[in-house]
């Protein structure tokens, strides 16, 4: 979503500039790649660009192409094969070993349709949400639709072109419902086109419980990520508004308020961060007691002992199911020792849930970082509609 984001923010700026822009999206990948399907790029007509389809080997040729598709007005599919050796043939080199396919649009600003609508819709509210790119991949030179439906988690359809039909809102919908993106071949008498059904989730939450001089640079990462922040501490004087990033929410409340001021959805991470046990212990009460995906406990094991054996002798059980989101000590054992490392750590664990993986050295992996699966193209014959 970090992406997305500065996508729309450049491109504000590019249109009160008067610049004319294309958006570059990688819609499918087979083999390796180091960006994965959804990857978008902004380029402007006079070269800046917003976003990667890339590690950086892609980003000239695309600016070329995209100069093209502006003065044309018609989306244009770019496949870039890096399964070849003969990598300088495209004149980059790739150093990947897969297929990449990219498709660029045109932005008409004065097109209440044009991609950069969708991206705006579907990052105005905190909500997962389905958008559907379609392309046509066995024939390059025919009609390139584009982005062109998006479905939201309160069920707000908007669609675009003539393409749309009922079995394609049925399996965006589907794809909304399992979380999953997907790759469908939409084959009737009248069209041929592949469509990217891309789920997106809304960013990470992450409340953090404590204003303390080492929240600093948790926040500070969580900002480089795109992950929106809270930070809520009882003592005014830690929470201070500028002692934090200009996007985090600085919240003072006590123990028992503090957990009514947070919305809390699937996508909200805890971290305690106190380093005041009674505070940390009003707390986690709170938490254990609803559905939460995880939370984060600073300081060694026999304190989370220490509270959970207070707890249950005042009378509160918890289950084990409950007890398994509490992570603490909390982050992974990478031998960190100052605020920074601490940070660093406690973010790596983070994102290893939101992954589900097991943290090991990739080195040590045999399988492809990333599953392929999902990357197969199904095939769908369809009546118009």
């Amino acid at each position: 979503m970090k992406e997305i984001k500065q996508i729309i923010e450049q491109y504000d700026k590019a249109v009160a500039e008067g610049r004319q822009t294309a958006l570059a999206t990688v819609v499918h990948v087979e083999g390796s790649s180091y960006r994965r399907p959804g990857a978008r790029m902004l380029i402007e007509e006079d070269g800046r660009l917003t976003g990667a389809i890339s590690g950086g080997c892609l980003e000239g040729d695309a600016l070329r192409k995209a100069l093209l598709v502006m003065h044309e007005k018609k989306s244009r599919l770019v496949t870039y094969d890096t399964m070849d050796d003969d990598d300088a043939k495209f004149g980059v080199g790739l150093g990947c070993n897969g297929i990449i396919q990219v498709l660029i649009e045109p932005i008409d600003s004065a097109d209440p349709y044009n991609s950069i609508v969708f991206l705006k819709t579907l990052n105005k509210k905190r909500q997962k949400s389905v958008l559907v790119t379609l392309f046509n991949l066995e024939d390059k030179k025919n009609p390139q639709p584009g982005t062109c439906l998006l479905i939201n988690g309160d069920e707000t359809v908007i669609e675009n072109g003539p393409v749309i039909n009922d079995r394609l809102i049925a399996d965006a919908k589907k794809s909304l419902i399992s979380r999953q993106s997907s790759f469908i071949n939409y084959v009737s008498e009248e069209i041929d086109l592949t469509a990217f059904i891309e789920f997106i989730n809304p960013p990470v939450s992450l409340v953090i419980i404590g204003a303390g001089n080492d929240v600093m640079p948790v926040v500070e990462m969580a900002e480089i990520l795109g992950w929106e922040t809270t930070v809520v501490d009882g003592r005014a004087n830690y929470a201070a508004k500028d002692r934090f990033a200009s996007t985090c929410r600085v919240l003072v409340a006590k123990p028992e308020q503090a957990i009514e001021k947070i919305s809390i959805d699937e996508l909200t991470f805890f971290l305690l961060m106190t380093h005041n046990y009674n505070y940390d212990m009003a707390i986690l009460r709170q938490l254990l007691q609803k559905k939460v995906t995880y939370i984060g406990m600073l300081g060694p094991k026999k304190k989370k002992d220490r509270i959970l054996s207070e707890l249950k002798e005042n009378g509160f059980e918890y289950s084990d199911e409950q007890l398994s989101v509490l992570h603490s000590p909390v982050g992974l054992d990478i031998g960190a020792e100052t605020p920074e490392e601490i940070a660093l750590s406690i973010m790596a664990e983070i994102k290893s849930v939101l992954a589900s993986r097991n943290p090991e050295p990739l080195t040590k992996k045999n399988d492809p970082i990333h599953h392929r699966s999902h990357l197969t193209i199904e095939k769908a014959i369809t009546k118009p509609g």
